[in-house]
């Protein structure tokens, strides 16, 4: 092994170490009030929310389904942190910020008072990496919608384009939308990884009250299908 190989090798062990596991996360997201905590609900409309014919099929259907055979999947990339987030279907266009836990062991979210910025959770892959990768971002703020806003009106066959520093653009399909209420968060569904690139983007969803907030996430299913 040459030099650059082991430090390679070095980092790539080093990031993995540091990763959180899903177990944990999803028990922090169990116990919290809601995952990106300062949507305000304020809006006289609230934002879309995910139609049922969104959600997942069943991983156990077959090829031979009536939504026919799973698209092919190419072999993740390497590591390389977010830089940009681009949603055709809802106008996302959008600079990408690192967001590890904070101190209370929430997953750290994008300044509420910028409301076009998303965040790359970094205790996960990055997208385009095996693995699932995870981008957040606000619903809305005291001033109005904010990059999330239209996340579930998005449907199957929606593309997600995750610029990267590396120069390369991690395109992911959408094959599912749904929204999940706190109390009943499946972390292992959402955050478990299938051995192929994929990525979960995550916004507040569901009802929402002065008091407790935004009483859900709305949660988009997408696997990698091209990473020019």
């Amino acid at each position: 092994m040459s030099a650059s190989e082991s430090a390679e090798w070095s980092e790539r062990e080093e990031r993995r170490r540091r990763r959180v596991p899903w177990g944990v996360l999803a028990l922090v997201l169990l116990t919290g009030v809601t995952l990106i905590r300062n949507g305000s609900g304020e809006l006289d409309v609230g934002p879309p929310q995910p139609a049922a014919a969104a959600a997942p099929a069943p991983e156990t259907r077959s090829a031979a389904s009536a939504e026919g055979p799973l698209p092919p999947v190419p072999g993740g990339l390497s590591f390389s942190p977010a830089d940009r987030v681009r949603i055709p279907a809802i106008q996302v266009d959008a600079p990408v910020t690192p967001v590890g836990l904070d101190a209370d062991g929430w997953v750290g979210a994008p300044p509420p008072e910028d409301p076009n910025l998303a965040g790359w959770f970094t205790g996960a892959v990055s997208p385009g990496e095996t693995g699932t990768s995870v981008i957040v971002g606000h619903v809305d703020n005291t001033q109005g919608p904010a990059v999330f806003y239209g996340l579930g009106a998005l449907k199957k066959g929606d593309r997600i384009e995750v610029a990267r520093q590396d120069g390369r653009t991690a395109v992911f399909e959408v094959y599912g939308v749904e929204v999940f209420e706190k109390s009943g968060f499946p972390g292992d569904r959402v955050y478990g990884s299938k051995g192929t690139p994929e990525l979960r983007v995550i916004t507040c969803g569901g009802r929402f009250s002065k008091q407790n907030g935004y009483d859900g996430n709305v949660v988009v299913f997408a696997r990698l299908v091209t990473g020019a």
